[in-house]
């Protein structure tokens, strides 16, 4: 079966920068769209960038504009989340997921596929 793995998170202070990694063992993740979603402690997960295939298309929250990056690099076959100018609200269990097509993952429909998570905390 083929999985998500998610790292890169930690403790980060307001002001500073992660970069997340998202990669998947037996399926080439050029092919389709991956997104990167968070959820805060009580509350629902939100959409933050997702990927589209070979990367032709970014799309952003309007939260993380201007200070997320996502991209995809082939031969790795991995999909990073860049982030930068973090905040206390970026705070959250971040997850990759995907639908395993071309079109951007949707958090609430059993087609989606989900890495583990990995924590970011923004705090001085």
């Amino acid at each position: 079966q083929v999985q998500l793995v998610e790292s890169g998170g930690g403790l980060v202070q307001p002001g500073g920068s992660l970069r997340l990694s998202c990669t998947a063992s037996g399926a080439t993740l050029d092919y389709y769209a991956i997104g990167w979603f968070r959820q805060a402690p009580g509350k629902e997960h939100e959409g933050v960038s997702c990927i589209s295939p070979y990367g032709r298309s970014t799309h952003y929250a309007d939260s993380v504009k201007g200070r997320f990056t996502i991209s995809g690099v082939s031969r790795e076959n991995t999909v990073y989340l860049q982030m930068n100018s973090l905040k206390p609200e970026d705070t959250g269990v971040y997850y990759c997921a995907t639908e395993w097509s071309s079109g951007c993952p949707r958090a609430g429909t059993a087609l989606t596929s989900w890495g583990q998570g990995t924590q970011v905390t923004v705090s001085s």
